[in-house]
């Protein structure tokens, strides 16, 4: 049985990535890129869905048991986890060195006192653990095979089969250091090279302590940035530049119900705040990498933005559902590949244009074609902004006017304007700032609810959303404007859950379809730290550092964070880590930073 979302630990190569729980089992392991097929599904299924665990030894009747400390090593991916016993105590050093070669997950076990009998039982099942592979000894090597796909099984230890699995019994005493290691590798090639554990390892401590060296902020909170920044480096495919929103696919928002979805691309909006956040931190390179995955996804067809891609740039993602995974504590369906692609989403204009104008103000060097680009989106926007879409939160339920899209255009021109205004490219200014003048009006005036003081999630609802927070930040209206803390103060009041978080939007009430979905949801966690920028904006700044410091407390030990909270069940949920979740974290550390509260 899979554990609780927030018991994983976060390894990757930053082409893919695995979870591995606390009692030492990979659960999730997708090979050789993020979105492949699962090697490794235990996490949406059974053990049957394939799994990897190494710890103690146990009874066969008995739970396996959970280490009783685990870490990183310093400011790296290198996941560290020791185990008690009544015989010693024994390490299992996990992690995936930044790939040159073949994808290689290492697990290295290491006696610490006493001596600890151990156990390895590795469970391959491919394509998401519908596939019992053909294993079989080549060269004295184990190997699995299934169509195109190759995983090869390294250890010098001595391993047999039983029901289909792969086991290695062994002791460790103080000292001992036993390596095991898979590695992928297409099934028509040669054999992969013989791994070097120890090397691997030193190669990526060494990768990770000077990647982190880079980085500019120094300031309270340093420990939350650092891992935030360390799993958004993960959450990067390294050959393209492109950022996943999610390692996982289906991590329910409810758990037992249906709002399951496959976070394994690039959403434009996530990588653009993204983006945003690397830049302020001292990251140019894998900022300039982003903005030049963009120009590739988006060459040739800039009119049809779609809001996510996949991680080359590919269109079509497809969704499907795999009914014989039963889903995480049975959520279904599970879903691979996300209809919302060819969603009209709005706003992603003005994330885009707004991080494209970022990189611009920061001195990344300038790309006549992300101008081009700009002015392409700006002229889509003339003919489109006064459309209905599904908005931020990819609707399911019919399109409507959300004003959170409509204040995103506006950011769009508005930054448009700030490139000709510099002198940087040639546009129609008078214009487009007449447009900007007419979206900002029409916003005003259809978007917001005198009677109550606040801005409302669509034009001609009663309903409040939490992406309506960010109008002060993105510069639409000021933060000390009557209608922006009318608005803060309305969020707070009907979308806070008791324990202080704040919900995306109602599921019940006046507009309980506008997602078009049943169920419920947690409350999400980059609303509620923009809810904490916003009262840092408005001078409600030991507040503000209330709610953030309570964020930071819903971390796992680790310092991830999943999609939201379930406050009725006090955990996590969603998908996990969630890039959408550690962006925000870091901007309101800086936020904060500034503003002086310096508590923490």
């Amino acid at each position: 049985m899979a554990g609780r979302i927030e018991d994983y630990a976060l390894i990757g190569d930053m082409q893919t990535a695995a979870l591995v729980c606390r009692d030492g089992t990979v659960d999730w392991l997708c090979l050789p890129r993020f979105d492949s097929h699962a090697i490794f599904a235990g996490l949406l299924g059974t053990e049957e869905h394939g799994f990897w665990r190494i710890g103690p030894a146990h009874a066969a009747d008995a739970e396996p048991p959970t280490a009783a400390r685990r870490n990183y090593r310093g400011d790296s991916l290198i996941l560290e986890s020791e185990w008690d016993t009544p015989r010693g105590t024994v390490r299992v050093i996990d992690f995936m060195p930044p790939r040159d070669g073949a994808p290689q997950l290492i697990r290295i076990v290491e006696g610490v006192s006493g001596r600890v009998p151990m156990r390895s039982a590795l469970r391959m099942r491919f394509s998401y653990g519908r596939i019992v592979p053909w294993v079989h000894k080549h060269d004295g090597r184990t190997v699995a095979v299934a169509g195109p796909d190759s995983v090869w099984f390294d250890t010098a230890v001595d391993t047999y089969g039983k029901a289909l699995t792969t086991y290695a019994d062994f002791t460790v005493a103080p000292g001992d250091r036993i390596a095991f290691t898979i590695s992928w590798q297409a099934s028509h090639r040669e054999p992969p090279p013989l791994p070097e554990p120890e090397q691997s390892l030193e190669a990526t401590e060494d990768f990770w302590r000077e990647w982190v060296e880079h980085c500019t902020y120094h300031g309270p909170y340093r420990e939350a940035v650092v891992r935030s920044l360390i799993t958004l480096k993960a959450l990067t495919y390294a050959p393209t530049g492109g950022i996943v929103a999610a390692p996982t696919t289906s991590l329910p928002e409810e758990i037992g119900g249906v709002r399951n979805w496959d976070y394994r691309y690039t959403w434009l909006r996530d990588a653009a705040i993204t983006l945003s956040s690397l830049l302020r931190t001292g990251y140019r390179e894998e900022a300039r990498a982003w903005r030049e995955w963009l120009l590739r996804a988006v060459a040739g067809d800039p009119e049809n933005l779609q809001i996510m891609y996949g991680i080359a740039g590919e269109r079509e993602l497809g969704e499907a559902e795999l009914d014989w995974l039963p889903g995480y504590e049975n959520s279904a369906p599970v879903r691979v590949g996300n209809g919302a692609a060819h969603q009209l989403q709005l706003d992603v204009y003005g994330e885009v244009t707004e991080a494209l104008h970022l990189a611009h103000m920061t001195g990344l060097a300038r790309s006549d074609y992300a101008s081009l680009l700009q002015l392409k989106l700006i002229r889509y926007l003339e003919d489109h902004w006064q459309e209905p879409d599904e908005g931020i939160w990819e609707v399911r339920g019919p399109r409507r006017h959300f004003v959170h899209s409509k204040v995103m255009a506006w950011v769009a021109v508005d930054r448009t304007i700030k490139l000709l205004e510099s002198g940087d490219a040639d546009g129609p200014l008078e214009r487009w700032r007449e447009l900007r003048d007419d979206i900002h009006r029409d916003v005003c005036d259809k978007g917001y609810d005198k009677e109550r003081n606040t801005f409302t999630q669509s034009y001609g609802s009663k309903e409040l959303d939490a992406s309506l927070l960010l109008i002060p930040q993105m510069g639409f209206l000021p933060p000390d404007d009557k209608r922006v803390i009318g608005t803060i103060e309305a969020i707070q009041r009907e979308l806070s859950t008791p324990d202080g978080f704040i919900l995306r939007y109602p599921t019940s009430g006046e507009d309980a379809g506008v997602d078009g979905l049943p169920g419920d949801e947690g409350a999400f966690l980059a609303c509620s730290f923009w809810m904490a920028d916003d009262l840092a904006m408005i001078g409600r700044v030991d507040e503000a550092r209330k709610l953030f410091e309570k964020l930071l407390a819903l971390r796992n030990d680790l310092g991830l964070l999943a999609e939201e909270w379930d406050p009725r069940l006090q955990r996590q949920v969603g998908n996990f880590p969630q890039a959408f979740s550690h962006v925000p974290l870091i901007d309101t550390a800086l936020r904060l930073t500034a503003s002086g509260a310096y508590g923490g």
